[in-house]
């Protein structure tokens, strides 16, 4: 099975759901530069993308990439992860990848389903729930990169694609997987190759799963994907014996380093600063005088100690540092910074990282060098500890999304990550 993320906390969070199956799962950060058909590879390859907000050409030559090396390792079904908020606008790339590899594959429909019940999005009558908010009420109407205003996701999906978006809702897959195949077959005699599908509840996802994955392309959050792998091994497409491998045993320096912005990642921020020592990073400060103060109180921290460097803040802040720098300018130097706090963190000898938001959390890795990573123990729904190597040294890395977990996620995620 072949994954392709478009960004690398959505990677993390759909390999983490995978791994629950137990089964071996593989996550790379890019496309990989090795030969595919020499690779050593999982049963499960995720490939993660920083792709979200690029413009849509661009987006869909990356996904084909990752297409064509999953292809040729020898993937024989596909999934295109998008977020359980289906960031995107009108002008977005989610629709337009996913018409891509389905030219690619020759195939004439695919699902979208965006559902993740677990942590409180659920999809019905084509609109998009955040808990009880409708996503276009919920802080996501005002997320700095891609605002929602709209939560049907047909409105949202039709300006993306040329071909018709269709509806099963929940009544049909209520009726279960053969009620969905059928309506599915009806929709596509009727020439409708885009279809969003309704999920409340895991029992939904399931339902989907089943009348869906002979399909050879699926496109969703990280909750439906996760019902695959015990088709798959049905299916016999997968061996049954595989077994993910031990985590390995690491030091208890730690740091967080937090880009997200997100109503909860405030939260979490304000939470673990009750026990913890916190550095906020001001894009106007490092503009005016650079990134030597962060880096200086960092070297003064003891290696064991809780800390936090952040650059989580109101949505106020955030909108003034954009207006004085530019959205592109600000993000870029927030990114920069804490990505080499990343780099001195290491060099100090800190091996445990938790990082909060997508884009942080692209620029971290790369900074890193990090190429690929093993998936282990999930801390919340849809967020693992991974495991990979920077320099030489074993590390340890919780990737989040920025509106994942709970207030107290970053204190729970540091106590004894490395057990199973």
């Amino acid at each position: 099975m072949g994954c392709i993320a478009d960004d690398h906390t959505g990677a993390t969070d759909i390999a983490g759901l995978l791994a629950r199956s137990g089964v071996p799962v593989s996550l790379r950060m890019g496309v990989p530069d090795c030969d595919p058909a020499a690779a050593d590879v999982a049963a499960i390859e995720v490939i993660a993308l920083k792709s979200r907000n690029l413009q849509a050409q661009e987006a869909v030559a990356q996904a084909r990439a990752a297409f064509h090396w999953l292809k040729a390792a020898g993937a024989g079904r596909f999934y295109w992860k998008y977020c359980s908020t289906f960031d995107s606008t009108n002008k977005g790339n989610i629709g337009p990848v996913a018409e891509a590899l389905m030219a690619d594959l020759g195939a004439d429909q695919t699902i979208y389903c965006p559902a993740f019940p677990e942590n409180h999005r659920s999809v019905y009558m084509g609109n998009l729930y955040v808990g009880e908010q409708p996503l276009a009420e919920s802080p996501m109407k005002n997320h700095p990169l891609t605002p929602m205003r709209d939560s049907n996701l047909m409105r949202l999906l039709t300006p993306q694609v040329r071909g018709k978006v269709g509806l099963a809702n929940r009544p049909c897959v209520a009726r279960g997987a053969g009620a969905l195949q059928a309506h599915l077959h009806d929709l596509r005699e009727s020439g409708i190759a885009h279809v969003i599908t309704d999920a409340i509840c895991d029992e939904d996802l399931q339902t989907i799963a089943r009348a869906c994955h002979h399909m050879p392309l699926l496109t969703g959050g990280s909750a439906l994907a996760m019902h695959l792998p015990g088709l798959y091994r049905e299916a016999g497409l997968i061996a049954g014996d595989m077994k993910a491998p031990p985590p390995p045993d690491l030091p208890r320096g730690s740091l967080v380093l937090s880009g997200s912005c997100s109503a909860m990642t405030q939260r979490q921020v304000a939470d673990y600063l009750k026990s913890a020592q916190g550095y906020r990073l001001d894009p106007l400060e490092i503009a005016r005088t650079g990134l030597e103060p962060a880096l200086d109180w960092l070297k003064l921290q003891p290696l064991d100690s809780a800390k936090i460097v952040y650059a989580t803040a109101a949505p106020d802040q955030v909108r003034a540092a954009q207006q004085a720098l530019g959205t592109e300018a600000a993000s870029a130097l927030i990114e920069g910074a804490l990505a080499q706090l990343a780099q001195e963190a290491l060099a100090l000898g800190i091996r445990r990282f938790v990082v909060a938001g997508g884009e942080t959390s692209g620029a971290i890795t790369r900074a890193l060098d990090i190429r690929q990573m093993t998936i282990g123990r999930e801390i919340a729904p849809g967020v693992p500890w991974v495991y990979c190597t920077s320099g030489g040294h074993t590390l340890a890395l919780a990737l989040k999304s920025g509106n994942f977990g709970e207030a107290d996620f970053f204190t729970r995620a540091l106590q004894q990550p490395e057990s199973p």
